[in-house]
């Protein structure tokens, strides 16, 4: 079974700056960390790969500081990485990130499934993952908590599995080759084995740009996105407030007095 897993390297929460100029995330020169959620589509990948035999495929885009992502994929276990790189990619939005990542995996060639994680903590669109799906022409299921079970219907294989709704849990069934999107109920992330740290020193990183997988530039970066930032800024910090004392009725009475003088 070719599986492969779509991440991406995200600001640590702690350390998030953005630049006044294009209303972008800088990513350059700052402390990252592989998406948690995509932790989960990774461990799901390589659960698969140890029941059904072949290959985990991990990809991101992002700059060249983003391998660090693929070598912690690889020392979990994960054979292959390739990391989408290019000043032309620079400022995409959901549709443009999923038009890249859906025509590297066109490059990659035959593959039986893709996950990705829920959405990535510093967009929470949950947007790239079904985007994939609909560049590429293949059905998907998004907030997937359990593989139910695998079965063979003549030549295909179809896939059962729940997919988390507000009052409970769907049961899906659906072919390959199939996106799908996972939260994290779906299993328990694995730690690296030293083993596998080993390896991802050594590993080669295929680096792919804008033309390596024939990518319309007219499609990716800011002149691919129809989602245009305005403005985006680092809220004040908030002055500490004041505590009001007294009975019920005294401290109702003061807050309604503030009120009414901050309405004016």
């Amino acid at each position: 079974m070719n599986i492969i897993v779509c991440i991406k390297q995200v600001p640590d929460t702690t350390d998030v700056r953005i630049n006044p100029e294009t209303n972008t995330l800088v990513r350059e020169g700052v402390k990252s960390i592989i998406n948690p959620f995509d932790m989960y589509a990774i461990e799901e990948g390589l659960r698969l790969k140890e029941k059904f035999g072949g290959k985990v495929t991990i990809i991101t885009m992002g700059p060249p500081q983003a391998e660090a992502a693929l070598r912690e994929a690889i020392s979990l276990g994960a054979d292959e990485a390739i990391l989408l790189s290019d000043r032309a990619f620079a400022g995409s939005d959901t549709l443009a990130t999923s038009y890249a990542l859906a025509m590297a995996i066109k490059n990659i060639g035959d593959f039986d499934i893709i996950i990705c994680g829920k959405q990535a903590i510093d967009g929470d669109t949950a947007q790239v993952g079904p985007g994939i799906s609909v560049w590429l022409d293949i059905p998907q299921v998004a907030f997937v908590k359990k593989i139910k079970e695998v079965t063979e219907d003549g030549v295909k294989k179809i896939f059962k599995v729940e997919r988390m709704v507000e009052e409970g849990y769907e049961i899906v069934e659906l072919p390959l080759p199939c996106l799908l999107t996972v939260v994290k109920e779906i299993n328990e992330p694995r730690m690296p084995s030293l083993k596998g740290m080993m390896r991802a020193k050594k590993a080669e990183i295929l680096k792919w740009t804008a033309e390596n997988i024939k990518a319309d530039v007219k499609n990716v970066g800011l002149d691919g996105s129809p989602t245009q930032v305005v403005r985006i800024f680092t809220p004040p910090v908030r002055q500490g407030g004041q505590m009001l004392t007294g009975t019920e009725e005294e401290v109702a009475a003061k807050l309604a007095g503030l009120l009414k003088e901050d309405i004016g």
